[in-house]
């Protein structure tokens, strides 16, 4: 097949990674390469030498510590900037003679403008319903053009109210590029990885490792600054410690030999790759028991309590540490194979492209 991939253009698809959805999009790309197909990846200037990119959004005032846009004076705003770079990709996307657009733009113009598009779509809902996205499938499911698919059964839940029975393909990892730790570090530490921004919870997480007296560290990239210095800054001490971005190779040994990974969204987390690159470290998981966490962490993984229950989360990681790490190991081999996802993927992507009535 010949595949256009529409990827987020909040960051380039490069590592190391802002987030998941980077994350996804470039194994995504790599992988169906891999698999004989010719793709074409949608993104930023800046994303990875290495993928089929085809830019559609200048990374010239794109500025790699931050993860901000500097604003231009022709387009005032990152908002307006996306919006103009999807609109013309949209216009001009049936050129490219494609088989299948697979949208994982999380944005609401590829789904405004489908109607005007020839080429099959499959978009990926990585994320749990909000206004812009709402309205958009919304009006496109008054004459539907769009098959879609989510990455768990709880984030398929969310959407049911503008999507019935959404697909689910749980999302995959390459386990065995994590390395095992059957053991933990001597002195024990705690480990939170992912955005620092109010949606993943890093101050509750701080205010548990207290609570269980076990030192925290962090890996990963400030998404927003004023969360950061409001709940984040003001509640460090000597048992915090933040790492920033690190490489594979680095959270690799980061997360294997922390005791206990903890995971506090405080929103409907659709999935969570946090979890799943974890548990293949053989690090067992204490968090909260919100959107798709119930899914992926079950009795002998990890430890969930009630949503924003810290003083629980105290408990739970004290708990959480005496779990069997191979059994969480062993689990994530089973459980979050990247290769079932990608055939998944793939059987779907045929599907669309061979059936239109799917939608």
């Amino acid at each position: 097949m010949r595949i256009g991939i529409i990827a987020h253009l909040k960051h380039p698809i490069s590592a190391p990674f802002k987030g998941g959805l980077e994350s996804f999009t470039y194994t995504i790309t790599q992988k169906l390469v891999a698999m004989g197909h010719e793709v074409i990846l949608f993104a930023s200037s800046k994303s990875s030498a290495d993928l089929p990119l085809h830019s559609i959004l200048s990374d010239e005032d794109y500025d790699q510590n931050t993860g901000v846009r500097i604003k231009r004076k022709d387009l005032p705003s990152e908002y307006i900037a996306e919006h103009h770079a999807y609109f013309s990709l949209m216009m001009k996307v049936d050129d490219f003679n494609l088989d299948i657009i697979f949208n994982n733009s999380l944005h609401y113009i590829p789904i405004t403008m489908a109607n005007i598009v020839k080429t099959p779509i499959l978009t990926v809902l990585h994320t749990p319903p909000f206004y812009e996205l709402k309205m958009a499938i919304a009006k496109e499911r008054q004459n539907p053009m769009i098959k879609y698919v989510t990455v768990s059964n709880q984030s398929a839940k969310t959407w049911e109210n503008f999507i019935a029975n959404c697909s689910v393909i749980p999302n995959g990892i390459e386990v065995n590029r994590w390395e095992f730790y059957p053991k933990a570090n001597t002195p024990r530490y705690a480990i939170w990885f992912g955005r620092i921004h109010p949606d993943k919870g890093l101050h509750l997480a701080i205010a548990a490792a207290k609570i269980a007296k076990i030192p925290l560290k962090i890996a990963g990239a400030i998404a927003d600054v004023n969360y950061y210095k409001t709940f984040i800054e003001p509640i460090l001490d000597d048992n915090t410690e933040l790492l920033g971005l690190c490489s594979h190779e680095q959270l690799n040994s980061i997360i294997g030999n922390a005791s206990v990974c903890l995971v506090t969204p405080t929103w409907e987390e659709p999935f969570g790759l946090v979890i799943a690159e974890a548990m293949a470290c053989g690090t067992p998981i204490a968090g909260f028991k919100i959107g798709a966490l119930p899914e992926l962490v079950v009795e002998g993984t990890g430890i969930l309590v009630e949503p924003a229950n810290f003083e629980a989360l105290g408990i739970a990681i004290n708990l959480a540490i005496n779990l069997d790490r191979k059994y969480v190991r062993d689990y994530a081999l089973q459980h979050f194979d990247l290769n079932k996802m990608m055939l998944n993927y793939e059987q779907m992507l045929s599907e669309v492209c061979e059936n239109y009535s799917l939608i």
